[in-house]
C-alpha cells in the first residue's frame, strides 16, 4: 500500500523526496524539457481574464478551516495585476498542446496513475491501493486519455456512471487530470503563460468578495442551486449527484464567479507556482507572495470532485494541500496564468 500524509485529497505517486535546499527541489524553477517549444497558438490565451490586482485578506481564521494546512493566519496581502484563465484547461486544449508537441506526460511514461475506486468497473482487477485511502487505486494504463484505465477514454460512452451506465456525454469539455505540475509547466511553455501563484489563486477565486468561505459567498447551496462539483450523500460509498456530476464536469458546467472565473473550487485541484509550506507565509512577504525558495511539495488549491465535508472540507477559497510536481491523479489538473500585458 501507499503511504501519503493528505492522500485523502491526492496520493502521492512519488518516491521519497529531497531534504529541503537539494538542487534537485530546484529543477522546475530553472528548466524544463519543453522549453525548446515553440509557442503555442493565441487561442490558448483567448479566455485570459485581466484583474487588476491589489490587496485583500487572505487565508481564514474560521474555525472549520484545517489549521495544520497553513490556512492561517488571515493577512493582508496584495497581489500586482495579472491576467488568469476563466476555465481549467480542458482535454481538447491539452490535446492540441499533445499534438503540436508530441508531449509525453508524466502518467503515460510512468504506465500508471491513481484512479478513484468508485470510478472503477466493478469487475476491475485488484490494484494497490493507498494505505491511508483505499478509495484510490494505482491503475495502470490511466493517463489523460484513458481517465479511468484503457478501457476508458474522452468519448462518449468511454465513462462509467456510478450506477454502471455509459455516460452519454464525452468529456473533451471537462478539465485534463493524470497531469503532473511538470506537465502542467511544459503546457505553459508552450502557451506563452505560465501557472498562478497561490496568492494570485486565491485573489482571482474570490471573486472580489472579502472573507467568503466560497468564490460565491458563504451559502453552499444558495437558493437550493449547486454552484460547484463535489460529492454529495457518504463518502465514499454513495454519491447522490445532486450537482448533476459523478467524476468530473465541464470546465464551464456551472455560473462564474465576481472576476469571471468557472469552477474556481471543486471538479479538480489546481496546481500553483508556489512551494508548499505550512508555516512559511506566516513572517513571509506580504506583496505579490511567492512562496519559499525550495520544498518537496507544490500548491494545489481548490478541490475537487471527490472532496466531502465530512473528510476533505478543502472546496473553500482559503483551504490548500500540496502534492509532489512528479505525482498525477484523476482529480488534478491546473488553469494558466501570465503578467499584465504592459
Amino acid at each position: 500500500m501507499f503511504e501519503h500524509n493528505d492522500a485523502c485529497c491526492a496520493p502521492s505517486s512519488a518516491t521519497p523526496t529531497p531534504s529541503e535546499g537539494d538542487d534537485a527541489t530546484r529543477s522546475s524553477n530553472i528548466q524544463h524539457p519543453a522549453s525548446s517549444f515553440s509557442p503555442g497558438h493565441a487561442a490558448h490565451r483567448a479566455s485570459l481574464i485581466s484583474l487588476p490586482g491589489g490587496t485583500f485578506t487572505m487565508g481564514t481564521d474560521d474555525r472549520i478551516g484545517y489549521p495544520a494546512d497553513g490556512e492561517g493566519p488571515a493577512r493582508r496581502v496584495t497581489v500586482r495585476p495579472f491576467a488568469i484563465d476563466a476555465y481549467a484547461v480542458s482535454n481538447a486544449r491539452f490535446a492540441e498542446f499533445v499534438d503540436a508537441t508530441g508531449y509525453v506526460t508524466a502518467a503515460e511514461r510512468a504506465g500508471w496513475s491513481f484512479v478513484f475506486a468508485g470510478l472503477l468497473p466493478d469487475d476491475f482487477e485488484e490494484t494497490r491501493g493507498v494505505a491511508a485511502a483505499p478509495w484510490w487505486r494505482q491503475v495502470f494504463g490511466a493517463d489523460w486519455r484513458h481517465p479511468e484505465g484503457p478501457q476508458s477514454g474522452l468519448e462518449a460512452g468511454g465513462q462509467r456512471t456510478e450506477d454502471g451506465r455509459a455516460a452519454t456525454t464525452d468529456r473533451w469539455a471537462h478539465p485534463v487530470v493524470h497531469v503532473s505540475y511538470d506537465d502542467a509547466l511544459a503546457y505553459c511553455v508552450w502557451a506563452s503563460a505560465r501557472l498562478p501563484t497561490e496568492a494570485e489563486w486565491e485573489y482571482a477565486a474570490r471573486g472580489g468578495l472579502e472573507g467568503a468561505r466560497y468564490p460565491w459567498g458563504d451559502e453552499l447551496t444558495p437558493g437550493g442551486e449547486h454552484r460547484c462539483n463535489i460529492w454529495q450523500g457518504t463518502f465514499p460509498s454513495k454519491n447522490r449527484c445532486d450537482d448533476g456530476w459523478y467524476g468530473t464536469a465541464p470546465v464551464d458546467a456551472y455560473a462564474p464567479n465576481g472576476f469571471g472565473l468557472y469552477n474556481a473550487v471543486g471538479n479538480a485541484w489546481e496546481w500553483c507556482a508556489d512551494w508548499f509550506s505550512r508555516d512559511w507565509h506566516v513572517r513571509g512577504p506580504r506583496e505579490a507572495p511567492r512562496g519559499p525558495e525550495f520544498g518537496t511539495h507544490r500548491v494545489i488549491r481548490g478541490g475537487s470532485y471527490l472532496c466531502h465535508a465530512s473528510y476533505c472540507y478543502r472546496y473553500r477559497v482559503a483551504a490548500r494541500s500540496a502534492n509532489t510536481p512528479d505525482s498525477t491523479t484523476g482529480n488534478t489538473g491546473f488553469r494558466i496564468a501570465a503578467d499584465a500585458s504592459p
